[in-house]
């Protein structure tokens, strides 16, 4: 009997194995999807989407940010995740050896149901589209080209420095933006501790803002960021007691 479940263990732990580096698998694997860009004056995205993040040039996303259609936005939780892009398929529009580049999600790319999917109504459901900045676009295809072919695949981002957390709201509103988050990029979970409280979690306000009702004003604060592969790390005392509204701090990195 022992010996059964000895071999029982064995061989459930294999199949653990093999599933785990089939997922991890499929995870590097190429999806095909379209693009497009959005012109801007200076050819790059800089407005605030819906992740929140404001401009994207002083987060450092700046013009290698994309906006995604629904099946991929998946309602602000694919916020800060990295692709890496590249066109494909098309001779005349994409650049030779199609060269890739690595994006952040920052903004969701609406529906326009006036229009074919195929024809104008790129970012309808169940398109998997991006739309790019002018600039980022024209490192992998003709600007000229309306709509091209691509391939993407989800990728760990790449961040200098630490994570970034922006205190925002009032004082029974309060509220934190998590930028520069490297690893998978996108925040699941946030706490905050002050030096008279314990370890608070936080709510989703809209994209990477997160709130919590509590009065955390004169106290440095700490902050438990929690990704969505379930790594976590904690910055410890990250604002000085007398942090303002307004003001950015950076912590520790993945």
């Amino acid at each position: 009997m022992a010996s059964f479940q000895v071999k029982l263990c064995y061989y459930l732990t294999f199949f653990k194995i093999i599933s785990i580096i089939a997922a991890s698998y499929s995870s590097d694997e190429w999806k095909s999807a379209t693009a497009t860009y959005t012109k801007e004056t200076d050819g790059s995205l800089i407005t605030e989407g819906a992740c929140g993040y404001g401009d994207l040039h002083r987060i450092s996303y700046g013009k290698y940010s994309a906006g995604l259609s629904g099946l991929l936005f998946e309602r602000g939780r694919s916020c800060g995740s990295c692709y890496e892009v590249r066109c494909v398929n098309h001779i005349h529009w994409c650049l030779v050896g199609s060269p890739s580049i690595v994006v952040t999600a920052t903004d969701f790319c609406p529906p326009n149901y006036g229009l074919a999917n195929d024809y104008g109504g790129w970012c309808n459901f169940p398109r998997q589209h991006f739309e790019m900045s002018e600039l980022a676009f024209a490192e992998i295809a003709m600007r000229k080209a309306d709509i091209v072919q691509i391939q993407y695949k989800r990728v760990n981002c790449d961040r200098s420095g630490g994570m970034r957390f922006t205190i925002m709201g009032t004082s029974y509103f309060y509220q934190v933006l998590v930028t520069n988050v490297g690893l998978d990029g996108v925040v699941a979970a946030v706490k905050v501790k002050g030096s008279r409280t314990g370890w608070l979690p936080m709510g989703r306000n809209w994209g990477q803002i997160w709130q919590c009702n509590t009065n955390l004003q004169g106290q440095p604060l700490s902050f438990e960021v929690t990704t969505s592969s379930g790594r976590a790390i904690t910055s410890y005392n990250v604002a000085p007691k007398r942090w303002q509204f307004g003001q950015t701090f950076e912590g520790k990195q993945f």
